[in-house]
């Protein structure tokens, strides 16, 4: 997939208040300050198309990104920031259940998890939730560049264990920085676009 446009398409506190277009959309989740926005604006090669922060758990909202005019990347708010109140993390993780379980335009999810760092006991639930309401995913690994080479395999293999993934389930590795993967996960993202939802399973490939 090349990308020919990429545009902010605006801020929601609500789902509710989400588009309503039948547009195919592709749902970004994962840990605070995991880099989805540093992500976003390398796989769409636009530098500032997603505001990042160094402060974890900034983004509250949903934010949706219209690309090449044919479907919307949508990024959910960070979980696992244990600085924010507990209502307002309870707040954001009703705001993720409510998209992901009712919003028929969902194709796909990019769970995203620090290539560095063992998955979280959160990330393990997101993925369990994920599966258990049918719901495809791919798991891409962030930050790749800040590990050796040498050592990724291994790093690799503790992601797989850890979220129980299915043996034929590729992780993508994936750098902001040098843009290892970006070819990989547009590829991945292309297909999610294209699965079409049936009435009987809205959300099952």
């Amino acid at each position: 997939m090349k990308i020919k446009s990429a545009e902010y398409a605006g801020t929601f506190v609500t789902v509710e208040s989400l588009p309503q277009e039948d547009i195919p959309e592709v749902a970004i989740v994962g840990r605070s300050n995991v880099g989805k926005s540093s992500m976003i604006n390398r796989a769409m090669n636009r530098k500032h198309l997603a505001k990042s922060s160094s402060t974890p758990g900034k983004t509250r909202t949903i934010n949706m990104y219209l690309i090449n005019k044919s479907f919307y990347l949508v990024d959910l708010p960070g979980y696992g920031y244990a600085r924010a109140a507990k209502t307002e993390r309870a707040r954001w993780g009703r705001m993720i259940e409510s998209y992901l379980k009712r919003r028929e335009q969902l194709r796909g999810v990019i769970l995203l998890v620090d290539i560095r760092h063992e998955p979280s006991s959160d990330d393990l639930l997101m993925k369990g939730w994920l599966e258990d309401n049918q719901i495809p995913y791919m798991v891409v690994a962030t930050k790749s560049d800040k590990i050796s080479r040498g050592r990724r395999k291994n790093h690799l293999e503790i992601i797989q264990k850890t979220l129980a993934l299915p043996a034929e389930l590729e992780i993508i590795l994936f750098s902001a920085d040098n843009g290892d993967g970006v070819e990989t996960l547009l590829e991945s993202i292309s297909e999610a676009v294209a699965h079409q939802a049936t009435e009987e399973s809205p959300k099952e490939v």
